[in-house]
């Protein structure tokens, strides 16, 4: 196993490897404690869902991995490890559940950074009959019961800091690309909320981007957000970026204030995102249709054999959902920002070893 551009590193099994690590994975226990009674005190059940899936999702850069399910009668059929808990927590809210949370491991395929890990801990929450700006709330007083949970005053990553114990800026996609990136991105979306590529193009001209003959609206967006907007959000104190154009919000409903954006909010703290929630969406064929939209680019970008299929009981349930607001968290990248560390497995009891390392 190689450091990032440095030399061998030992396994996170040496002993005195794991002796550095063990401080930080003390810590996350404490944090996982205090966060389900934080949960618990609030009158949520805790949910455990299954990983093996009919599908791992249907957003386009989430990719899944793929195994099979055989049956007494030798038949096989294609099943994958979920990329979230999402899709079971919502056939949870159909069943009559009102306040649910889960910490799930979840995997996704293509992803390893010091951020980013194929199998992680994601900690999801839904609450029936809210709205997505309730877990603003939510957010805050979780990320003051995670950092009293271990004396933590400052939330760090490469330099940057936060003070868990603020309240967070609000602030809407729109406006941190106007005073970050100078960009209009509201220009360039339709009255509908359909992207406009050309004129997005067009509009990020001034940031010397290097652009692709085939990029797509989203994946301007993407690097424009990666690479301008997110190293200044949750600087001294974390930050709430809301109000996403709908094109980039799978899975959540419009905004009734204008059909261009929708009901999602991220969190973020030390530029790095913690967190992602959706006022949900609950029409069957509105959901059905971005799904397939989402597939189709999917399988442009990385070809046919890994467009998914679509949780056909998903949808049912759906129909008979109650409204709803749900937030994932990344359990480990919380951890990560409120002991200071500076990769992702320095906060997992044993990381998945990298292949050829």
């Amino acid at each position: 196993m190689k450091a990032e551009n440095g030399p061998a590193k030992s396994p996170w099994w040496e002993r005195q490897s794991h002796a550095d690590r063990r401080p930080r994975l003390k810590a996350r226990g404490s944090i996982l404690r205090s966060l389900r009674h934080f949960f618990e005190v609030q009158g949520f059940v805790e949910v455990d869902t299954a990983i093996l899936q009919v599908s791992p999702g249907n957003e386009t850069h989430i990719s899944g991995f793929g195994t099979e399910l055989v049956g007494p009668d030798e038949r096989r059929t294609q099943v994958y490890l979920h990329s979230s808990p999402e899709f079971a927590c919502k056939k949870l809210l159909a069943a009559g559940e009102e306040r649910l949370f889960t910490f799930a491991h979840v995997f996704r395929n293509r992803d390893r950074s010091p951020l980013h890990h194929p199998e992680f801990t994601m900690l999801e929450w839904y609450r029936a009959g809210a709205s997505y700006l309730d877990l603003i709330n939510d957010c805050h007083a979780l990320l003051v019961a995670a950092a009293d949970a271990i004396g933590a005053n400052d939330m760090s990553w490469r330099g940057r800091t936060a003070d868990p114990r603020l309240a967070p800026e609000w602030l809407s996609v729109a406006d941190a690309f106007e005073r970050y990136a100078g960009l209009d991105l509201m220009a360039t979306l339709h009255d509908d909320g359909t992207p406009d590529r050309a004129r997005l193009a067009s509009s990020v001209a001034h940031l010397d981007l290097r652009i692709a003959a085939d990029d797509t609206w989203s994946d301007l967006f993407s690097k424009v957000l990666s690479g301008w907007v997110e190293p200044h959000l949750g600087l001294g104190r974390p930050t709430i970026l809301m109000d996403y154009p709908v094109c980039e919000a799978a899975l959540a409903r419009r905004s009734p204030a204008d059909p261009r954006v929708a009901e999602r909010f991220e969190l973020y703290a030390c530029g790095v995102e913690l967190a992602n929630a959706f006022g949900e969406l609950t029409d069957p064929g509105e959901q059905r249709a971005r799904f397939v939209d989402d597939m189709e680019a999917r399988a442009a970008i990385y070809g046919e054999a890994e467009r998914y299929p679509l949780d056909e009981d998903f949808l049912d349930a759906l129909a008979h959902m109650p409204e709803a607001a749900g937030i994932a968290l990344g359990f480990d990248r919380l951890v990560m920002l409120l002991t200071g560390a500076n990769r992702i497995e320095d906060v997992l009891w044993t990381p998945v070893v990298e292949v050829g390392a």
